[in-house]
């Protein structure tokens, strides 16, 4: 599918678009967590932009790089949680790029107006630094005030020189970082987190469905979540949001409707 992408962008859409169902799996997970993994390996040619912590003081200047100036939205990562891989690193760059075809496919979003981007921090995982093979920094990952202004200057840029109403969708994050983020980028940046918002949305939406076939009510249930990361949590907010708005009971009323259990057992504090 690459290759045909490569060679004829045209095919590949109207293809992706008219076999969605088939292709989805190819084109998204579970192929692309295996990409994912050997991206070092295939890699031949750039499909989106790799902007590194080296970067920090002139990420405007990498930004300009890229051909066109006309970009829409862009699917952001820093290959900290890529899947149920774990920290990938550069090579999660195959999760914006899969994310975005869909966008095209699904959502008639020219892609010439979509933007993949990989923040590349370094990577925690000693086989991938140690690996011919790998594309990204060789160092452990930023973290602390260094991460923070980092990912500040690159929501910057990109307001700068696509506008304020440019699509920041991120992707993959680890979940400390993606919730933090989420909270400080939301009211100030056209973004949202796909892993904690999209999942919950499609979710809840089922929820409802199934709730208006059998004529009951959110508060008529609880809610027992096998897990406690960004999907999770993410899904388990929006039920309660739903509650709280739809049935109008208090926040904290609804809240006591939600568990989570995670490898230690039920979370029953922070």
């Amino acid at each position: 599918m690459m290759d045909l992408l490569e060679r004829n962008e045209r095919l590949f859409y109207k293809l992706l678009s008219e076999n969605t169902e088939e292709l989805m799996p190819v084109v998204y997970t579970p192929t692309v967590g295996e990409a994912c993994q050997k991206y070092g390996y295939i890699y031949r040619k750039p499909q989106g932009l790799f902007i590194t912590i080296k970067d920090k003081g002139h990420v405007i200047d990498v930004l300009r790089n890229w051909p066109r100036n006309d970009v829409k939205a862009i699917c952001v990562t820093d290959g900290e949680r890529i899947l149920g891989l774990g920290d990938l690193g550069a090579q999660g760059m195959g999760i914006p790029v899969g994310k975005l075809a869909l966008y095209t496919a699904l959502a008639d979003i020219p892609p010439y107006q979509t933007l993949p981007i990989v923040l590349d921090v370094g990577t925690n995982r000693d086989e991938l630094r140690e690996s011919e093979d790998y594309i990204g920094l060789r160092q452990k990952r930023a973290t602390g005030p260094e991460y923070d202004e980092f990912i500040d200057e690159f929501m910057q840029a990109v307001v700068t020189l696509y506008g304020q109403d440019t699509l920041i969708q991120f992707e993959d994050f680890g979940k400390n970082n993606a919730f933090r983020l989420l909270e400080k980028y939301r009211e100030k940046y056209c973004t949202f987190n796909d892993d904690i918002q999209g999942t919950a949305s499609v979710a809840l939406a089922g929820i409802l469905a199934a709730l208006k076939a059998s004529g009951r009510h959110l508060t008529d249930h609880t809610f027992l979540f096998q897990g406690a990361g960004q999907a999770a949590v993410g899904i388990a907010l929006l039920i309660a949001m739903a509650m709280e708005k739809r049935e109008g009971i208090p926040r904290e009323e609804a809240l006591k409707h939600i568990w989570l259990r995670d490898s230690k057992g039920l979370v029953v504090k922070n």
